[in-house]
């Protein structure tokens, strides 16, 4: 779009919904679903109270009992999962709000504990991930995954499919396709991770193929123009990595063109480096390979980047984004966008509460 002169109060357009605002909330694991998985009352609370956003995307959403990574994260692949999402649903748009779900697949970044049956985590290659994750019994080092058989690829994109239409019965307004952060499509995506030698690995055209195989297969469910897909090229977190990422990037962007999508979401920063959240700032965002991308994608492009009321401004008024999203901030603050509009103190969030499971830290930050 390249607009520039427009301000984070500069109501927005995302395919057929119109926005109030330009602030968007970016998805954020929380780890407070239900049993099963199921959103409940306490996610309802935490949602609507952030509904003058102008854009909702929820916490990662898996798609699959094997997508699975962290515990207390809720699914979009049940009727009653459907059923609690419809809850938060109503909830955020009796206030007005327009609310996405993500979709994903966590890949290897899970643990048999926290499979069906104890099996491995799966993944384009048995590339084992650094580091530890959460596990009912404790925090335990990551396993090699298994690399999964070419006829088991439809399947997954097919859960795609499915958590999709499950979200139209949950009557959200959209729904974005995770394929950043180290997670299943983004594994498939970079050459650290996909080491395959079928037509889902190697060069660039057939490492893309299987997230835009989920492209085609989510764009079959809804008006590709209420579908989002979101990326972090270069970014480490999850021990991920490729070669070439500028060609890889390019290459897939110019290819999700094809689908005249809502929006294009880049993550502008290190999320290995906690410290990159205070660090980062618009002159340093300017220099990272998604502002490229931006010239290529056609439509709305959202960032991410640790930005504040000034830099996300800024970031707008130059042209180089259209809608800027927040984490912490709109975590900590569920008025932020009037908090914004006051220029008013902001609350400080509590990183000790973020994956606690209760209502502290969660829906008692206070409003203005």
């Amino acid at each position: 779009m390249n607009l520039k002169g427009i301000n984070l109060f500069t109501p927005g357009q995302i395919g057929p919904s119109t926005l109030k605002n330009r602030i968007a909330m970016s998805a954020m694991t929380r780890c407070r679903a239900g049993v099963n998985n199921i959103p409940q009352d306490m996610n309802v609370t935490y949602y609507s109270q952030r509904a003058s956003a102008g854009l909702i995307v929820t916490e990662a959403t898996q798609v699959s009992p094997q997508g699975i990574g962290y515990m207390g994260t809720p699914g979009i692949h049940t009727p009653d999962q459907a059923q609690g999402w419809k809850g938060v649903t109503d909830a955020v748009h009796e206030k007005g709000g327009i609310i996405f779900v993500q979709l994903f697949h966590c890949g290897r970044i899970s643990h048999p504990l926290l499979q069906e049956k104890g099996e491995l985590p799966v993944a384009p290659s048995a590339v084992k991930p650094e580091g530890e994750v959460y596990t009912p019994e404790g925090k335990l080092p990551f396993e090699t995954p298994r690399a999964l058989e070419t006829e088991e690829v439809p399947e997954i994109v097919n859960q795609f499919r499915t958590a999709a239409n499950f979200a139209k019965e949950a009557e959200f307004d959209g729904v974005e396709i995770h394929a950043a952060n180290g997670y299943l499509p983004h594994q498939f995506l970079e050459d650290g991770t996909n080491q395959r030698t079928d037509h889902y690995g190697g060069t660039i055209e057939n490492r893309a193929r299987f997230l835009l195989e989920i492209v085609e297969a989510v764009t079959g469910v809804w008006e590709g123009n209420r579908v989002g897909i979101h990326l972090s090229p270069s970014n480490p977190f999850n021990s991920i990595h490729d070669s070439n990422p500028e060609d890889l990037y390019t290459y897939l962007t110019n290819e999700l063109n094809r689908f005249n999508l809502a929006y294009l979401h880049t993550v502008e920063i290190d999320l290995s480096d906690p410290g990159s959240y205070e660090m980062a700032n618009y002159n340093a965002a300017l220099n990272h390979i998604t502002y490229e991308l931006r010239k290529i994608f056609i439509g709305p492009y959202i960032t991410n980047g640790g930005y504040d009321l000034e830099t996300g401004s800024a970031v707008l008024d130059a042209g180089d984004a259209d809608i800027v999203s927040y984490g912490r901030h709109l975590l900590a603050n569920p008025d932020l966008a009037e908090r914004f509009a006051g220029k008013s103190p902001l609350n400080s969030p509590d990183p000790d509460t973020f994956y606690l499971g209760g209502e502290q830290g969660y829906i008692d930050y206070p409003f203005m």
